[in-house]
């Protein structure tokens, strides 16, 4: 055996504690160390944010339309403005690198943050109407915008055959980063010597260590010692032509399939949280009854409340998640392959929908939404980048990003014309919801064994006919 080869048979001490989560090879555990701190921080810096999105809606009162109204429909906004973002989006992507693309879209949100920490009611300019629904639209295109990216930047960087391996230990990191922001927005938000809305300027911080951190893994490569095929990447457009996303998802059946997936999964959560929304509402409403009188205090107090429920909320979502990523994704994959994983998180919806029909109080439904986020943000999200390993670096950088963020927020988009269908049109209740809720799941299930197939098609001909570059 030579000398090289024994190098590259050693496993660092790094790499052989990353090996109990995935199938970690030696060389490649710095850089897979560098993208679980960069989805880290993507992630600690939103769900900083997140709760003061919620209070700061909870307090955003539109004459005529109730709070549950209110969400549902800023939710549809967010599709009707990432329609019409992604294209420009795509075009900055057949433009510049994949490092000033990332640099140019994660500064840019740095900026508006501070904008709107300087827009809060009361600070500079007094109470902006609906800053609230504009902050709740933004925190909407943040997060999956930034999100899409990364695992754009991650396929790019590994290739499909290292991806499968990488990926569930990657994403422990993006479970990590929900924990850490939210368990230190919870406790931020208690601080006497902090306003809530401080917590938009502190997830600057993290946001821009993300930054620095995908400069560092561009630079890297997957072993440190970057090949002709990385460095030939610094300088390629992330895109190296602009076909269009649009174009590309309607023209390739598998990348249908995918986006009708994702709607469908969106559809269903979002019209999940839209209920708990109302339930934590009405139930909040009624503690806070007798400051009713005062609507300054009132509404302080209502937010504030609201704030600090979803903070619980989210921390335990995240936790359960960051347990089911670190433990039991990669052995999902392992077990049952990419069939599995896909089917996975809606049959876990359709038990909590079922149990949330026979039962609809409040702590269940917490509870149940906090298995089905949870299952949602570790199985289902993994698998859904995963979708993405055999395709080309223009699915990657206009495809996937628009997938990822104008099918999600269509999919957030159908839940609000679900509620205005189901408080203007007709009248139902929260159950008449849940079970509108499962009969989706039924469809969810029924496209994701379709999509299996598709993936399996695809991937097999991507492999015989043009196999994708591995980087070395």
């Amino acid at each position: 055996m030579t000398t090289d080869s024994k190098h590259m048979d050693h496993y660092s001490y790094l790499e052989r504690f990353l090996k109990l989560f995935a199938d970690v090879q030696p060389r490649e555990g710095i850089t897979c160390l560098i993208l679980i701190g960069n989805i880290f921080l993507v992630l600690t810096a939103y769900y900083l944010i997140k709760p003061v999105r919620e209070g700061w809606l909870a307090i955003s009162d539109i004459q005529g339309f109730s709070r549950l109204e209110v969400k549902a429909y800023s939710a549809f906004a967010q599709s009707v403005l990432l329609v019409g973002i992604m294209p420009l989006y795509a075009l900055l992507a057949a433009k510049v690198s994949r490092r000033k693309l990332i640099l140019s879209v994660g500064g840019s949100f740095a900026a508006i943050l501070v904008l709107f920490w300087l827009a809060q009611p009361g600070l500079v300019l007094g109470a902006i109407p609906f800053s609230g629904i504009a902050f709740y639209l933004f925190v909407g295109i943040f997060s999956v915008t930034l999100v899409a990216q990364f695992w754009a930047f991650c396929s790019d960087l590994y290739g499909p055959e290292r991806g499968k391996r990488l990926f569930p230990i990657v994403a422990v990191g993006a479970a990590a980063g929900a924990v850490a922001g939210s368990w230190f927005g919870e406790k931020l938000v208690r601080l006497e010597t902090l306003d809530a809305f401080d917590l938009i300027l502190i997830a600057i911080v993290p946001l821009a260590a993300a930054l620095a951190m995908a400069m560092w893994s561009d630079r890297r490569g997957t072993y440190g010692s970057p090949s002709e095929w990385t460095t030939t990447r610094w300088d390629e457009p992330a895109a190296p032509s602009n076909e269009g996303p649009y174009s590309l998802i309607f023209r390739h059946r598998y990348l249908t399939v995918t986006a009708l997936v994702i709607l469908t999964f969106s559809w269903v959560v979002a019209s999940g949280d839209n209920i708990l929304f109302g339930v934590v509402q009405d139930s909040l409403q009624v503690d806070l009854a007798d400051l009713a009188s005062d609507p300054a205090q009132f509404s302080a107090a209502l937010k504030e409340a609201t704030t600090v429920f979803y903070g619980e909320l989210f921390f335990w979502v995240n936790l359960l998640t960051l347990v089911i990523q670190a433990f039991f994704v990669s052995r999902i994959m392992q077990f049952g392959g990419m069939r599995l994983l896909l089917l996975t998180t809606p049959i876990v919806s359709l038990a909590a929908y079922a149990t949330m029909a026979f039962a609809p109080i409040l702590g269940l439904i917490k509870l149940v939404k906090v298995a089905e986020n949870a299952s949602n943000y570790s199985v289902n999200n993994t698998a859904r980048h995963m979708l993405w390993l055999p395709t080309t670096k223009e699915m990657l950088y206009q495809a996937k990003p628009t997938v990822d963020t104008v099918f999600v927020r269509l999919g957030d988009g159908l839940a609000a014309l679900t509620i205005l269908i189901g408080t203007r049109v007709v009248t139902l209740s929260n159950k008449d919801f849940v079970i509108v809720n499962l009969c989706l799941v039924l469809v969810w299930i029924g496209l994701t064994v379709y999509l299996y197939r598709e993936h399996r098609r695809w991937s097999e001909s991507a492999a015989k006919t043009a196999p994708l570059p591995i980087p070395r």
